[in-house]
């Protein structure tokens, strides 16, 4: 009877899983500017906004709607799913939903991801290199579609290693039916979608090599069917990826636009990671544990965890945005890994203390990983989790809780004044321009904005040329018509713009400046004939274009009128 009642007062005490669910929430307002971090990036506010776009024509975009650069221009809007998702949120409750979206789902993507490290190894050890997968993972937290393939990758690896463990079905539903259809969510939700086909055919690839290497034929026959069953898989992955607004065509402008060079040299997070970065110290250590554990799987003929270290690894290293990815990947191997390690450091020939220390580590970490099995109804999580969206409702939340953009860093003021003019034709960066999409879209476009894959790295260097204040940057403003200008003061560009003749600073609030050509200064409007077309890499996806009709609704989100 004791007994039982104490299995019964467990259940409502917080367990490592609680732990794991928390991590996300702890760091992000704990370490870093909690909500405004997830905001850091407007990007959610063209996402936001084609979502809306579709809710009011009823159809997937084919070409472009934001821009009077690129007007008309064919546009692949290959996070469609998320976009939709988002503007519906954002219409029931403004940004705080979806901060609220975006933060759910980072915490049940490292809990997924700590009980998959945890079937393979201590959960002491598994919540220690979790705490470590979301310190480096940290640097790219935003409100973006992104965070979908986060929890994805989790759940196919989870799913993958099932089936490399014996377990063929799930529901009743065979593994490699049930990723395939899997894969049609994600490929509608995110691009990202790629990993996870990639990640099925390292499956295959290691039973390749197992094939290749292993002396035992009997090993080599079993490894040549896993992979046979691995790489049709993947070819049944790829060909349910097909299964979107644009079939094909989406997976030929992704490959162009992944080995554009513009990308990896002008947009922050596809290049490599500062190491002066406050989480760059974590990404080290799982780096290091991760070039170890490749290291010791490969040693023992186990090719798959080591190809999927190096892999991601690498990719990690390639781009910033990569880093959660490799976190995730390399979480559940190092950490059973390190539980082997550790088994094993007591029979090695080292200091008898060392013995003593790993042997002691063992029986505590057992015991913890014995009780904290035990059943849990997870209250923690749920309270914890619902005070942080009580805090975000309230009336006047502490700022780490506002779900706006910080207008320290926005032109939220001089929106304000741009919205009186219907005749500008504005210029700014393309972070504010996704800003001004936010905030003036459908009444006003955009010169450009953060779809880089939309533009074309001809646009976007001609764009990067008018900042810089390259030889021609008039010539470009004037072949677009632009006649209106809008940059922080340490722009460049803005220094230039005060001195010169032709332009005259309008507005000046510290935070943005806005200038404007002296002929429209002067109540006459300046040419608005487009001699620059932008065109870049994107290619034709449809004859058919669909109207841009105004988006309509009753009331605006509180978010709007803030």
């Amino acid at each position: 009877m004791e007994a039982q009642r104490s299995q019964f007062a467990i259940k409502f005490l917080p367990s490592l899983t609680d732990f794991a669910f928390l991590l996300p929430i702890a760091f992000l307002f704990g370490r870093m500017d909690g909500v405004q971090t997830l905001l850091s990036d407007c990007d959610t506010g063209w996402h936001i906004r084609t979502g809306d776009w579709m809710v009011a024509n009823h159809v997937v975009p084919t070409h472009d709607v934001f821009s009077f650069s690129k007007p008309n221009g064919v546009w692949y809007a290959w996070e469609w799913l998320s976009d939709l998702i988002f503007s519906g949120l954002n219409h029931m409750g403004g940004l705080r939903l979806v901060v609220i979206l975006s933060l759910l789902l980072l915490c049940a993507t490292f809990t997924l991801l700590f009980r998959l490290a945890a079937r393979h190894a201590n959960r002491v050890i598994a919540i220690v290199i979790t705490v470590l997968a979301v310190a480096s993972s940290s640097v790219h937290w935003l409100a973006r579609p992104h965070l979908f393939t986060l929890l994805f990758l989790v759940l196919f690896f989870s799913w993958l290693e099932r089936v490399r463990s014996g377990q063929s079905r799930i529901g009743g539903i065979p593994y490699f039916v049930f990723l395939p259809v899997v894969m049609v969510l994600w490929t509608n939700l995110h691009g990202g979608f790629i990993v996870g086909i990639l990640m099925v055919a390292v499956y295959g690839a290691g039973e390749t090599l197992t094939v290749a290497f292993s002396a035992d034929s009997a090993v080599r026959h079993a490894a040549a069917r896993r992979a046979l069953a691995w790489f049709g898989t993947v070819l049944a992955c790829l060909a349910a990826s097909l299964l979107n607004p644009y079939g094909w065509r989406l997976h030929v402008h992704l490959f162009e636009y992944l080995r554009d060079p513009y990308a990896s040299q002008h947009i922050s997070e596809f290049l490599t990671l500062s190491f002066h970065h406050p989480a760059a110290i974590f990404f080290e250590a799982l780096l290091l544990a991760g070039a170890l554990a490749a290291f010791w799987y490969g040693s023992q003929g186990k090719f798959i965890e080591s190809l999927l270290l190096l892999m991601f690894a690498h990719a990690g290293l390639l781009a910033a945005r990569n880093i959660p990815l490799f976190a995730i990947v390399s979480t559940p191997l190092v950490a059973a890994a390190v539980t082997a390690w550790l088994e094993r450091l007591p029979h090695f020939e080292v200091a008898a203390w060392l013995r003593r220390v790993a042997t002691r580590f063992n029986q505590l970490a057992a015991k913890t990983d014995t009780t904290d099995r035990i059943p849990r109804w997870h209250l923690v999580s749920a309270f914890g989790f619902l005070f942080v969206v009580m805090v975000l409702f309230a009336q006047n939340p502490p700022k780490q809780f506002r779900a706006e953009y910080d207008p320290k860093s926005y032109p939220a003021d001089a929106v304000e004044v741009l919205r009186q003019d219907p005749s500008a034709r504005v210029f700014t960066h393309d972070e504010w321009g996704d800003y001004l999409i936010w905030r003036l879209y459908p009444k006003e476009k955009v010169f450009v904005d953060g779809r880089s894959d939309f533009y074309g790295d001809d646009f976007e260097n001609k764009y990067i040329d008018v900042l810089n204040v390259k030889n021609g940057w008039q010539q470009i403003l004037d072949g677009f018509g632009v006649n209106t200008i809008l940059l922080p003061p340490s722009v460049p560009l803005a220094g230039v713009l005060k001195e010169n003749s032709r332009w005259r600073a309008v507005y000046d609030d510290g935070v943005a400046l806005i200038f404007r050509s002296v002929p429209s200064a002067a109540g006459k409007p300046s040419s608005a004939v487009l001699k620059g077309s932008g065109a870049g890499r994107d290619r034709e996806v449809t004859k058919t274009s669909a109207s841009d009709q105004t988006i309509t609704r009753n009331q605006p989100t509180r978010s709007e009128t803030q």
